[in-house]
């Protein structure tokens, strides 16, 4: 069966693992998907990730991270979608929880955080935000 938005299906099946308090995850692989989740492991938000090649396509194996028994993300919200693409220019980049969140951003320049995009004054589209 096909997927749509497949970013969003990555973003739903990473919450529920953490709803359910597993300890890792399997999704499909694409060049997107591996900067997103990189992003969520240089910021915290995970533990570790790797790609594997399956028999005829790759998977993102991701290692949740957990304090005290409780997920190091609290929420993930896909923003731009791909019926409505929100674009930013760089004076307009969002703040997720007054700063204690990530927004995560697709720039002319690759895959970027809020912080990245602000200190390099690029703007670009919105994929999601981590808290």
């Amino acid at each position: 069966m096909p997927v749509t938005d497949p970013i969003s299906d990555m973003l739903t099946s990473i919450r529920n693992a953490y709803m359910v308090h597993k300890g890792c995850l399997s999704v499909s692989a694409s060049t997107l998907k591996v900067d997103i989740v990189g992003i969520l492991k240089k910021e915290g938000f995970i533990q570790d990730y790797k790609v594997e090649a399956n028999n005829s396509h790759k998977i993102i194996e991701i290692d949740l991270r957990y304090y005290k028994k409780e997920p190091m993300v609290r929420g993930l919200e896909r923003v731009s979608k791909p019926g409505l693409r929100i674009y930013v220019p760089a004076s307009k980049i969002p703040r997720v929880k007054r700063g204690s969140g990530i927004a995560i951003l697709s720039t002319s320049e690759g895959i970027m955080t809020d912080k990245e995009c602000r200190v390099k004054k690029i703007g670009g589209e919105v994929i999601c935000y981590a808290w």
